[in-house]
């Protein structure tokens, strides 16, 4: 009989994945969390789990998950993530997610475990209030046939920063890839601004890592550059997003897109 979780248009996106593993595994690797939660933004309180995207159960659940939407027990099937979601934003999520399917296929399968989708959405908090979320996603085990098996997605509140949803998909590199590809879903009038910045790749890794929370120095030895080189970057940034501090900044990033 079909699992009449996979009827979701949300799941039936990823079913037409020519990379994804059609018929069910169970999957006992525990992917690196550690390496994965390094390549994610986390400004805010956040939670991860564990996709399995042969059959859509969830497991290696971050305890945060039942305190931020009030849960007794932790979801075993993503229907139950979906449920947690706006119903306006559903629509929405389910082009996103038609988009990334379509870029990876662009960029080519054999790069997918180096390639990190985000984009944010609207989810019920405990206080029963929907807020926004950014969502991110990697792809972290395919099979011999560089079939998709797993992926690990972690979701933070930054309800705090904005409430303001980009409707952009973002699709960045990562390791030994440097894809940035911003694709906007649908024209938002409060987003036109946008189009007046451009960012060098340089600026656009900075701003990335602060948004990761590192300070000025730290960034310079991860990047090996002087710290007068990262705070020139950095008030560069500022210039170009019309931005007074990094409040500012991060706040007017997520609103169009940038991270």
């Amino acid at each position: 009989m079909d699992n009449p979780e996979k009827k979701h248009p949300l799941i039936e996106v990823w079913n037409t994945y020519p990379g994804l593993r059609k018929e069910s595994k169970t999957i006992s690797n525990i992917p690196p969390i550690e390496r994965i939660i390094g390549e994610m933004f986390a400004i805010g309180e956040f939670y991860y789990y564990v996709l399995n995207l042969t059959n859509s159960t969830i497991s290696h659940h971050h305890e945060n998950i039942l305190k931020l939407h009030g849960l007794e027990e932790y979801p075993q099937n993503l229907k139950e993530i979906i449920d947690l979601t706006h119903p306006d934003d559903i629509e929405f999520i389910v082009k996103a997610e038609q988009k990334v399917v379509e870029k990876i296929m662009e960029i080519g399968k054999e790069h997918q475990l180096y390639l990190k989708p985000s984009y944010c959405f609207r989810m019920k908090t405990a206080a029963g209030n929907y807020e926004l979320f950014h969502h991110q996603a990697i792809l972290t085990l395919e099979d011999e046939d560089k079939n998709l098996i797993q992926s690990i997605n972690i979701h933070t509140n930054i309800n705090h920063i904005t409430k303001e949803n980009p409707r952009t998909v973002l699709i960045a590199g990562f390791g030994s890839r440097n894809d940035f590809h911003q694709i906007k879903i649908e024209n938002i009038s409060s987003n036109d601004h946008f189009s007046g910045v451009n960012l060098t790749r340089r600026e656009t890794e900075i701003l990335s890592l602060i948004a990761k929370g590192y300070s000025g120095s730290e960034i310079s030895k991860m990047l090996i550059l002087s710290e007068h080189t990262v705070r020139s970057h950095r008030k560069n940034i500022l210039a170009k997003t019309n931005s007074r501090n990094s409040k500012e900044l991060l706040k007017k990033a997520f609103e169009w897109g940038l991270i």
